[in-house]
């Protein structure tokens, strides 16, 4: 009999199951945030919404059987979909926060005396501005460590537009919108909390076919990992590893798909700090920086969306040492324009420390022949297939003369490591 919620049958996870889902968080060095039912024990009262009291008890013997054994969770999510309107169901924030607070006094006496205690997050759902300032005001102070929200902007996978949207900076841009006012709203009403995003695949319903897994769907992907680092985001949390259009690794020969080497890729560069990057060029040049992760330096993302435009950019010393990158597009016509990066604490721009590197890091990502829904990457002209022990490849970047110029594409993306560049914030 099926009665869950969207016709699905109650499930239910086995302790079994469980040992063995950690026998592989172990083996992989996973940190694990787990989501509890936030409708257990309630009842539907009118359409979508849920009423009644939260039922904890199985959420707590769940834990208890965790920390029996010594299994480490990350932290504990709060519900799935449940805010404003919810996806086939809500709760009113007002009771979402009384939840929150009952929620963390059991995590906190649980965990009594441990040397860790897992985060609390909440609510993994859409973004409604009201719901959450709400949310945030009735759990009060440092009770939710971070504020979790869903991202599917690129909407269902069976749009035959999909591709054309993730090519669109128009239509890329419209998701700032959201980073923006949850930001505000965590600062004005959480500042304890921070903003994650909890769940995001690009095209909801299990992506698109021959779209979320194909190379294409890297402009997307790249250009939102960008952006919510830009606004303050600390966790981005991809749908999914496997399983849909949208998986990382092919569900049946479990190969990774081209966003799995982009994640990988961002993974190694990039570093947690952001740093700003002015430009007056086209839209349809997207670019990200952050101080190099492990090393000195910085990491430049350059997304170029258009079909028919070359970037060229040629890195410069200004005034005072500071570093400009004056770049040209070659098409038709030709049209000039610079990037500036600054650091965004403090405003001040980026320097080179020294002459002590002669040449910069360049990984160039391009579909395998042309063909932007293909599944195989290009790393600098070598597709990205795994080895014949079926090991990830060697992601290997090719050097450059520090002072020629960096050349983009159409259609590409190119992650640029700078050794010699210096932020206030990256030291």
């Amino acid at each position: 009999m099926k009665h869950g919620l969207f016709g699905f049958s109650k499930g239910c996870l086995q302790m079994k199951r469980w040992d063995e889902l950690n026998h592989f968080f172990n083996a992989t060095s996973v940190m694990l945030t787990f989501g509890l039912n936030a409708l257990y024990g309630r009842h539907k009262l009118k359409g979508s919404l849920w009423g009644g009291e939260w039922d904890s008890s199985n959420a707590e013997d769940f834990i208890k059987y965790s920390i029996s054994k010594g299994y480490q969770i990350d932290s504990w999510e709060y519900g799935n979909e449940l805010s404003g309107n919810g996806v086939g169901a809500h709760v009113h924030a007002d009771r979402y926060g009384k939840d929150l607070i009952h929620l963390k006094k059991i995590i906190k006496e649980l965990y009594k005396g441990s040397q860790f205690e897992p985060l609390l997050v909440a609510p993994g759902g859409f973004f409604n501005q009201q719901w959450f300032t709400k949310l945030l005001q009735v759990s009060g102070s440092n009770v939710l460590d971070a504020i979790s929200h869903h991202i599917y902007n690129l909407g269902a996978g069976s749009d035959p537009k999909l591709v054309s949207k993730i090519l669109d900076p128009n239509h890329l841009n419209k998701v700032a919108n959201t980073f923006i006012n949850l930001a505000r709203t965590v600062q004005t009403h959480g500042p304890w909390s921070s903003a994650w995003v909890g769940e995001s695949g690009g095209a909801y319903n299990s992506g698109g076919p021959h779209v979320s897994d194909t190379f294409v769907n890297s402009f997307w992907y790249l250009d939102q990992l960008g952006m919510a680092s830009k606004y303050h985001t600390k966790v981005y949390c991809r749908q999914t590893l496997i399983g849909g259009n949208y998986g990382l690794l092919n569900a049946t020969t479990y190969v990774p798909n081209p966003d799995y080497y982009s994640a990988l890729l961002w993974h190694r560069l990039m570093g947690k700090t952001v740093l700003a990057v002015g430009s007056d060029a086209s839209p349809f040049l997207r670019s990200y920086a952050h101080c190099s992760k492990g090393r000195i330096g910085v990491t430049l993302l350059v997304i170029n969306l258009s079909d028919q435009t070359k970037i060229i950019t040629d890195v410069q010393n200004g005034m005072n040492n500071n570093i400009k990158l004056a770049t040209e597009q070659q098409n038709i016509s030709r049209k000039s324009f610079s990037w500036c990066l600054k650091n965004t604490a403090s405003g001040a721009e980026i320097k080179a420390s020294s002459d002590k590197y002669s040449y910069r890091e360049e990984y160039h990502l391009t579909p395998k022949n042309g063909y932007l829904q293909t599944r195989t990457m290009v790393l600098n002209g070598i597709p990205l297939e795994l080895t014949s022990t079926g090991n990830i490849p060697r992601l290997d970047p090719i050097r450059v003369n520090v002072k020629s110029p960096i050349s983009i594409s159409p259609l590409s993306i190119a992650f640029i490591v700078f050794p010699d560049f210096v932020a206030p914030a990256c030291r």
